[in-house]
């Protein structure tokens, strides 16, 4: 029984001894789920490719009939990228007569650059 009441005050002292908490609070559920999906539909070079072509278009908006060229990839893959950054809102979609116009939403970007403390500005890698 002495070695259970040793065990016990040597458990009930390890907080003193432990190292100091981060001191923030955890993020709330869903805005981790929120943050999770948008960093996952940015998660494939060509989804990145895309939104920096988008972000830097003149006139802030591109046709998607001349993304496959400038990208080397095929419709198909093309509408599966694109379904998926809209989805998570990083991009916009607005029909106009038979083609589709795409346009990045910078204040879903930003989100993702205040969570990660980076300026608009700098870019960190590459």
């Amino acid at each position: 029984m002495t070695t259970t009441a040793a065990s016990t005050e040597s458990v009930a002292a390890a907080p003193d001894d432990c190292c100091a908490t981060g001191g923030a609070p955890l993020m709330a559920p869903a805005q981790a789920a929120c943050l999770a999906d948008l960093f996952k539909a940015l998660a494939d070079p060509t989804r990145v490719r895309l939104v920096g072509y988008l972000a830097s278009a003149q006139g802030g908006t591109v046709c998607a009939c001349h993304l496959p060229d400038e990208l080397g990839i095929s419709q198909p893959t093309l509408s599966h990228h694109l379904k998926k950054l809209v989805a998570a809102g990083i991009i916009t979609r607005e029909q106009r007569g038979r083609w589709a116009h795409y346009t990045v939403a910078p204040e879903v970007l930003d989100v993702a650059r205040d969570y990660l403390g980076a300026s608009i500005g700098s870019a960190r890698c590459c």
